[in-house]
């Protein structure tokens, strides 16, 4: 992770939200030496938000408090996806 003070970053803006968001580069924002912000791609955030969701299913699952799912049919009846 690359750390830049926030006063350094005002000109170089453009660039810092270009790297993170496409090379996949975390960018930490310091002001006095502590980190403040964070620049990260939106891909890595899905990844983050992915990984919660499998990890609370699995969660659920295992302590069988899962709730019943919808059958395949039935969401595709709801999507208009039904096969005529």
């Amino acid at each position: 992770m690359v750390e830049i003070t926030i006063s350094s970053a005002r000109s170089q803006l453009g660039d810092l939200v270009r790297r993170a968001a496409h090379g996949r580069e975390t960018i930490a924002l310091t002001d006095h030496g502590h980190v403040a912000a964070l620049l990260v791609s939106p891909q890595v955030i899905e990844d983050f938000e992915d990984a919660l969701a499998l990890a609370d299913y699995q969660r659920r699952k295992a302590e069988g408090t899962l709730e019943p799912g919808i059958p395949m049919d039935e969401v595709r009846r709801r999507l208009g996806l039904e096969k005529k």
